[in-house]
């Protein structure tokens, strides 16, 4: 089967698509590193003073990034759908020349719960709250 032939407005739409889908793992990337500087820091206080709220308090940020990274990584999902769809990867939906349309895109793996509790978002952030408790119960 010949390969689809692709027109420089097609490749223009895919690196918009790109871009976006590039900023949104770049926002996801940040929320763990912001996530971990913020529990490393309460962390270090609870270190210099012994008082235990300061690793209570630290849940607090894992599980706000948690659902910001969520966010990002759902979105993302959805500008890679939109990316398949307008590449011919998948035919899922049609999409109009340069249409940024992820709202298309909805249930199933692009669903906002299916991403939270995604592997890759799993394994960050349920070891820190894991190490969070048992600091806190445990010293």
């Amino acid at each position: 089967m010949p390969a689809k032939k692709i027109s420089p407005e097609e490749i223009k739409h895919l690196e918009f698509l790109q871009a976006v889908i590039t900023r949104m793992n770049n926002n996801s990337f940040q929320m763990k590193g912001w996530m971990v500087t913020i529990v490393s820091a309460l962390l270090a206080v609870y270190a210099g003073t012994g008082n235990n709220s300061f690793v209570l308090v630290a849940t607090v940020p894992t599980v706000i990034f948690w659902f910001l990274d969520t966010y990002y990584l759902w979105q993302e999902r959805k500008f890679r759908g939109v990316y398949n769809d307008v590449a011919g990867i998948t035919n899922t939906n049609k999409i109009a020349l340069f249409a940024m349309r992820p709202d298309l895109y909805t249930g199933g793996k692009y669903s906002y719960f299916n991403v939270f509790f995604s592997v890759t978002i799993l394994w960050v952030y349920l070891p820190v709250i894991g190490i969070l408790k048992a600091i806190y119960f445990l010293l």
